[in-house]
């Protein structure tokens, strides 16, 4: 009987162990990991919060258990939940929930917008911002046009157009430009203003304002605005938060104000942050930072402090970017932002922020701008004999001054945090602004790609004053490989030098952005072990023509294992 035990206990010793049941078991497709160990599988397992099992169907099938949710995909393709590497969530949400008027340059469109906007907002909130008129303003001819005939023509909304179905709810809009702003009746009130006493910037036909204003009326009604409320501004983040779930967004580097923070932390601890954010505060606030005791990375995988961003520059939609020779159509430079005047300097702030374990991460557009930040950069790594574990940041690096910037970015290790609809939607107008020969080294995603950068990719949703940037990791990605406008233009692409294929971008969305914020270890790829942010789409990206990348949509949207979004 002994005997016989021990060769019983020796068999069963034999036998393999029981696999782990998983609780979503994706199957039936092709599974694109970012993983270079193992770049493709037929299925993926997940258990929690984390990937169980990669690889073939009978494999992820040894995990199947009576709770296993099982997801037939009929060889629809899976990849990693989409990182996006800059945005600005808190202005998004503002504008969704909000009005957004960037495109509108009729009565028909003002007044339909005003009027779905106050129906999202909470009561007693004000409708503010929209931006009027950009769109029409490029269509009309912007930089080379007659500046005199487009004051002329161009939409010029009037308050007594929405008078009547905000009665209650104020309203303040400003022109895309801010050249001119527009109060209704009810923001006038909230003022004090009337023709009646008049005050100066207060436009005034036949004894009526007009609802323009400028100047102390302008004012007037800028201190009448009211804080907003918490609850409008957790509504505005649950807005945004559904639009990227339902384009298959996982993780945003976020511009993030002070006061977004609660915002974040009250929509994790409720459970309701389908997004995990990695947030930055501006790199003026490393010493504040520091003096809480918080720095790189303190947090959780659902919201965290990121790296700290700077200024160097302005934007190219506003002429702004610093240039070493001017613009065609102003005869300017370009300006330096704030920060280069900072008490620090630049310079000061950006080894403060490094000693203090924080990563810089600054915009620099303009290839002066671009120049000036990678010799800042230098200097810096040279005091402090390195940048330790920081991986510092060209934010937009839009411009180059031609590719040995590029390999110059290589050598110091720093990143190009670039966005790729940024140059299919400035290619309208770039070359009128600076020429047809210094555009060859814009939005240089290629050369920045072959001299050995790491390549990250992102939106800056929702964009600026003048143009709407989308979510959409897959227009994104349409960008970058085809450099056409969502309209197909030009064929063959713009600056077609610098398309880049859909692999590249895709890692620039995935691994890139999650090594480029230091968590390559825990996110970014489809491998065991690691966070279970997924993301399964209608089609095959890899098979079918690129001009068709902008059109593929989300059907399933994973969030550390949990099914965030699933489309109708």
């Amino acid at each position: 009987m002994r005997t016989f035990s021990a060769v019983v206990a020796l068999a069963l010793l034999s036998l393999p162990l029981g696999a782990q049941d998983a609780d979503l078991i994706l199957t039936d497709a092709r599974v694109w990991t970012a993983d270079e160990s193992a770049p493709w599988a037929e299925a993926v397992a997940v258990s929690g919060s984390t990937v169980l099992a990669v690889g073939s169907a009978a494999e992820v099938e040894r995990h199947r258990g009576s709770g296993t949710r099982v997801v037939p995909l009929e060889g629809r393709v899976v990849v990693p939940g989409f990182i996006d590497n800059h945005t600005h969530f808190n202005q998004a949400g503002a504008i969704l929930l909000g009005a957004n008027l960037l495109d509108v340059a009729s009565e028909e469109g003002f007044v339909q917008r005003i009027r779905e906007a106050q129906a999202r907002l909470p009561e007693g909130a004000w409708i503010t911002g929209g931006s009027w008129g950009a769109y029409e303003e490029w269509e009309m001819g912007d930089a080379g046009a007659d500046a005199e005939r487009i004051a002329r023509e161009r939409f010029r909304p009037h308050r007594e157009m929405i008078d009547a179905i905000t009665p209650q709810t104020p309203v303040l809009l400003a022109r895309w430009d801010r050249s001119e702003h527009l109060a209704n009746s009810a923001a006038l009130d909230a003022a004090g203003l009337s023709c009646d006493q008049p005050v100066e910037g207060l436009e005034c036909v036949d004894g009526e304002p007009t609802g323009h204003l400028s100047g102390d009326a302008l004012r007037a009604v800028q201190r009448a605005v009211p804080e907003k409320s918490f609850e409008q501004r957790v509504m505005e983040a649950d807005t945004a938060l559904a639009q990227l779930r339902s384009l298959g967004v996982t993780g945003i580097h976020d511009i993030t104000p002070r006061e977004q923070i609660a915002v974040f932390e009250h929509l994790r601890d409720e459970g309701r942050l389908t997004t995990r954010v990695y947030a930055r505060p501006t790199l003026d606030q490393w010493e504040g930072l520091a003096e809480a005791g918080l720095t790189h990375g303190s947090g959780d995988d659902l919201l965290q402090i990121g790296g700290l961003k700077g200024f160097v520059d302005g934007i190219m939609g506003a002429s702004t970017a610093m240039f070493y020779e001017p613009f065609d159509h102003t005869g300017g430079h370009g300006i330096w932002r704030d920060m280069m005047d900072h008490p620090d300097g630049m310079q000061g702030l950006i080894e403060g922020a490094l000693e203090a374990g924080h990563w810089p991460q600054i915009h620099a557009i303009g290839d002066l701008a671009i120049d000036t930040l990678l010799t800042m950069y230098e200097r810096a790594a040279e005091r402090l004999g390195g940048f330790g574990e920081a991986r510092p940041r060209v934010i937009h690096a839009q411009h180059l001054r031609g590719p040995e910037v590029a390999e110059r970015m290589a050598r110091l290790g720093v990143i190009a945090e670039v966005q790729p609809y940024h140059a299919i939607d400035d290619m309208r107008w770039m070359e009128e602004r600076i020429g047809p020969e210094r555009i060859r080294w814009t939005y240089a995603f290629r050369t920045l790609r072959d001299a050995g950068v790491l390549l990250s990719f992102g939106s800056d949703w929702p964009g600026t004053q003048a143009s709407w940037y989308p979510a959409d990791a897959l227009q994104g990605i349409y960008a970058a490989v085809t450099r056409q406008t969502l309209d197909g233009e030009p064929d063959g692409g713009w600056i077609p030098e610098e398309r880049v294929d859909l692999e590249t971008a895709l890692r620039a969305y995935t691994i890139n952005n999650a090594s480029a914020e230091g968590t390559e270890d825990r996110k970014g790829s489809i491998t065991p072990g690691k966070l279970a942010d997924l993301v399964v789409l209608d089609r095959d990206i890899f098979e079918i023509d690129p001009r068709e990348l902008k059109d593929v949509e989300v059907l399933m949207t994973v969030l550390g294992g949990q099914v965030v979004y699933e489309a109708p």
